[in-house]
């Protein structure tokens, strides 16, 4: 018998005579990973105790989770995010040096090759909502501008839907788009203030939320992902910090750090500058690219 199949279960070895058993995993990765994931899961039912019948609804809860999923919608996706996972896999695979932008989560509503605009261009195409202008630069660690920075922008509607959640209501690539900074790193756009919305309730997950007595909302944030040359990616959002849910995001996203102000503007020259009514939305922002691992290993070697 080899030691790797010695051992009877019990309820005291039940983590080593489970884990003894990878022995011949073909990954060492995934022998590592089944062994810190045997050990925690063990340690929870050990502490918990639960009953047949809870434990039979764990599992039948995760199986509706998985009926869930569609080729649009990511139910375990969404259960990550409200138990803080998305975020903190985010936070781990994402430490910044100090200075640089916070991340945050990407969110399920991205979509690839939206338009690229002449800067300034105004994103929302069906005239509805609130009136809002925002800018600001996209800086390195040192305060110097970055040029020919991408910046791929997205939101919410007034009404808490993106998109691709109207088809048919909204135009395609409505409150999309992307950007490319100048010489001096500024970039400004038109849009709309957004508004808070609820992740999507109506499933196992948001039953899990409605039974823990927590609400499904995020509270409004625009979508920025930024890219340039030598430059790590940032994915990351901006918040009115003037939101009623600003304290209790659904998913955890947000950062102190991200937090905008968005400034009413009573202004007639300018705002007909811009093409709004009198009064609109204006928000400042700037955003800061940590340099890539690669670049900074040349600068020190230079």
């Amino acid at each position: 018998m080899s030691t790797w199949e010695k051992g009877y279960f019990t309820e005291e070895n039940s983590v080593e005579v489970v884990t003894n058993r990878n022995a011949n995993a073909k990954s060492e990765r995934l022998k590592e990973v089944m062994e810190v994931v045997t050990r925690k899961l063990h340690e929870a039912v050990k502490e918990l105790e639960p009953t047949q019948d809870e434990w039979m609804e764990a599992i039948l809860f995760l199986t509706r989770t998985g009926h869930t999923c569609t080729d649009w919608r990511q139910e375990f996706i969404l259960l990550s995010d409200v138990l803080g996972v998305s975020m903190l896999v985010d936070a781990i695979n994402n430490r910044k040096p100090s200075g640089a932008s916070e991340s945050t989560v990407l969110g399920p509503f991205h979509v690839a090759d939206a338009p690229e605009l002449p800067m300034g261009a105004n994103i929302c195409l069906d005239q509805k909502g609130e009136d809002m202008v925002i800018g600001g630069r996209i800086l390195n660690t040192e305060g110097g501008p970055i040029s020919n920075a991408v910046i791929d922008v997205w939101q919410a509607n007034d009404e808490g839907f993106y998109d691709v959640q109207q088809k048919g209501i909204q135009p395609d690539f409505n409150l999309r788009g992307v950007f490319r900074t100048r010489e001096d790193g500024r970039y400004w756009f038109r849009a709309v203030k957004p508004k808070y919305y609820p992740i999507p309730a109506d499933g196992p997950v948001g039953q899990l939320l409605g039974h823990l007595g927590r609400h499904p909302f995020r509270p409004a944030h625009l979508h920025y992902i930024i890219k340039a040359d030598g430059f790590e990616t940032l994915t990351t959002h901006i918040f009115d910090p003037d939101d009623p849910y600003i304290n209790s995001d659904a998913v955890f996203g947000v950062k102190e750090s991200l937090l905008a102000e968005f400034r009413k503007t009573e202004n007639p020259q300018r705002a007909k500058e811009l093409g709004f009514s009198e009064k609109f939305w204006e928000v400042t922002h700037d955003f800061v690219l940590a340099a890539h691992p690669k670049r900074l290993r040349r600068t020190r070697e230079e």
